[in-house]
């Protein structure tokens, strides 16, 4: 049998009792205080005070423990709906909440579902994965019937169901604060903008300038690939910390994903990782993980006009939109020119 300080024995798993220990005292203050738990734990997380496999038991110590939150889980019946969910709840002013989603690829990821922020960062739910909801309201006691339905309605909302909540969950001072961006400043009353001082200046009085009208250009229509290139090139724009990048996809456009092509996902996907160790590239087909790229030929299902998604992990996130436009050659005819060179070698793409 163990002994529950088996982990104090050594420096390194004191030290992170200790930094656990730090930050759930301080923790504690603030979700007393009327932050949300989730919202503090993206912090704590950015400036890697914890890690991200702390989360559960920190959640369950402060919310649980602590100020008596009641907990309700679920396996997700169906992929998950986060379009409305942070505009449904907004006015839930009754109960604070926090969900912890257990991402199959990043681990457990706590949200706060009244900020908008966080639901962007999760992108999807995937089916049968584990979602955890807490509601609350700061230690204060509320009626548990209450609480159970906040829970069970939230869930609902997640797993993308209609739901039509009590007015009494509406009522409540638990209301969702919002904090100012860093760096943002107030724009200065009083005086109109210059350019608009001068036009009026030039305008006989009585009478009022007539504005001369240019007709816009119409917008350009932008191919597909266009799109993802630059919705790829925004990636590095994440804030620090362990994160995961959309999910791209990538045409298939030769007569068959084949062994050929394979082999070129492999080489471009090696050469990516040796540009960037501290990240990770994971490949999704039909909405399930490829943990082994030889499966999309075996399969034999990876035909043309189909598409792989990937997306990728980590903290300083780089070079995607060129990933994304190799692997793109990749799964093309074009497939060739990255099985050039010696067999154990990396190919010097980024």
């Amino acid at each position: 049998m163990g002994c529950q300080f088996e982990n104090l024995a050594n420096r390194d798993g004191f030290n992170a009792s200790v930094r656990q220990i730090k930050s759930t005292i301080g923790v504690v203050e603030r979700v007393a205080a009327k932050e949300n738990l989730a919202d503090l734990i993206a912090e704590l997380l950015d400036e890697k005070s914890i890690t991200q496999e702390s989360v559960p038991p920190l959640v369950s110590m402060v919310l649980v423990d602590k100020f008596g939150y009641f907990s309700l889980s679920e396996n997700l019946p169906s992929q998950g709906d986060l379009g409305n969910v942070s505009s449904a709840v907004a006015g839930w002013n009754a109960v604070d909440l926090v969900a912890v989603y257990y991402h199959p690829d990043l681990g457990p990821i706590a949200v706060n579902p009244k900020n908008p922020a966080h639901l962007a960062r999760l992108e999807h739910l995937n089916k049968y994965e584990l979602l955890v909801v807490y509601a609350g309201a700061f230690g204060r006691k509320v009626d548990p019937k209450l609480l159970e339905t906040a829970t069970r309605s939230l869930l609902d909302l997640f797993a993308g169901k209609a739901v039509k909540p009590p007015v009494s969950l509406l009522k409540g001072d638990c209301a969702y604060r919002a904090k100012p961006a860093a760096g943002a400043k107030a724009a200065p009353k009083g005086k109109p903008p210059a350019k608009d001082r001068a036009a009026g200046k030039g305008a006989p009085s009585g009478k009022k300038a007539a504005a001369k009208v240019i007709p816009a250009p119409a917008p350009v229509p932008k191919k597909a690939a266009t799109v993802a290139e630059e919705s790829a090139a925004a990636a590095p724009a994440l804030r620090p910390g362990v994160r995961m990048t959309p999910m791209y996809s990538v045409l298939v456009t030769n007569e068959l994903f084949h062994n050929g092509n394979v082999e070129a996902w492999k080489r471009i996907i090696e050469s990516y990782r040796a540009k960037h160790p501290d990240l990770d590239v994971i490949v999704y087909y039909d909405r399930e993980r490829i943990t082994n790229l030889n499966a999309l030929f075996k399969w034999g299902k990876v035909k043309r006009g189909t598409t792989i998604q990937f997306a990728v992990v980590g903290e300083q996130i780089g070079d995607v939109a060129k990933l994304l436009r190799y692997l793109q050659q990749g799964a093309s005819h074009m497939f060739e020119a990255f099985l050039k060179g010696p067999v154990n070698s990396v190919l010097p793409l980024f």
